[in-house]
């Protein structure tokens, strides 16, 4: 599920190529930020089946092994624990996996050398070694999974060309998709059938109408807000303020004016955290110099009010 601080980055970077582009059309930008936000559920599902796909892989490998010419005894009577792990047979059986995958055209069925060369890194481990040995429960099995996730799966690098490959959004979110993969592998359990839920693209409706919201107000009242912004920084020309910093603070500015529900420290605090990943060291404390004397005035002028949650100091 993403956070509201991840929904306002994908905005930033919509309104930064929306600005960006001679021929401006909201309707085809905002169009584009959906579709980005949308490619971050399609990594998570797809990251899902990779354990699926890695464990059939397996299966066949043990299959053409008993065939070979002189095959060795293990290969006669090979250990199974991975095969059949029960973590992953759930995730084989989940509706709403094979739903999404299905709906969103998701297959690894391209990829073998790739699902054959992270089979093959996980095989050679210490830890894939310990856990054929390790007893055989539910537990084991999970801990196991989640364990080859983080330590061969979520950084894999030939995994990361893929991504570059497949999806310009893709590795930018995949940090985030690989917690949001954890937390699902996490919270599975050993009753669990073949509906047990996966995460959510959005905590809630009021989530996707606070993207769209942001978006348009920010791009209606852009020469407003630049406006406001030139006149507290008179010894500066605004167009020679770094864009990030000029476009944050457009975003603050409209999310103090037009989302009443949404505390002013809230809004500071997540465009100065923000500033910090995406613009120049120095950015957090310009920022927020120029917000505090913007928000002072229009607190004076009585130009936004704030409700429920909003009211919070």
């Amino acid at each position: 599920m993403l956070n509201r601080r991840y929904l306002r980055i994908k905005v930033m970077q919509a309104l930064y190529a929306f600005f960006q582009h001679e021929n401006q059309d909201v309707y085809k930008g905002e169009k584009e930020l959906f579709n980005s936000i949308e490619k971050i559920y399609d990594l998570y599902a797809f990251l899902l089946m990779l354990l699926i796909e890695i464990r059939d892989f397996a299966e066949n490998s043990s299959e053409e092994a008993k065939n070979k010419k002189l095959p060795s005894q293990n290969d006669l009577v090979p250990n199974t624990k991975f095969l059949n792990n029960r973590l992953i047979k759930q995730l084989a059986v989940n509706m709403t996996l094979s739903k999404e995958s299905s709906n969103r055209k998701l297959s690894w069925q391209n990829e073998p050398e790739l699902i054959k060369k992270i089979f093959n890194n996980i095989k050679a481990s210490e830890e894939y070694e310990k856990y054929l040995s390790d007893e055989h429960s539910y537990k084991s099995d999970k801990d196991f999974i989640i364990d080859m996730y983080k330590k061969h799966i979520a950084e894999f690098e030939s995994l990361v060309y893929l991504f570059e490959e497949k999806s310009i959004y893709w590795v930018d979110d995949l940090r985030l998709v690989n917690i949001m993969v954890l937390k699902t592998l996490e919270s599975f359990k050993e009753d669990a059938n073949e509906h047990f839920s996966l995460l959510p693209l959005y905590k809630d409706e009021d989530d996707k109408s606070f993207v769209q919201e942001l978006f348009r107000r920010t791009i209606l009242n852009n020469e407003m807000n630049e406006k406001l912004i030139g006149d507290k920084t008179k010894n500066w020309e605004v167009d020679r303020i770094a864009m990030m910093d000029v476009l944050l603070m457009k975003m603050a500015i409209s999310e103090v004016l037009h989302f009443p529900s949404i505390p002013v420290k809230v809004t500071l605090n997540e465009f100065i955290e923000i500033s910090k990943l995406y613009s120049t060291p120095k950015s957090k404390l310009f920022i927020n110099g120029i917000l505090d004397k913007l928000i002072a005035d229009f607190k004076d002028q009585k130009k936004y009010t704030k409700v429920g949650r909003g009211l919070m100091e």
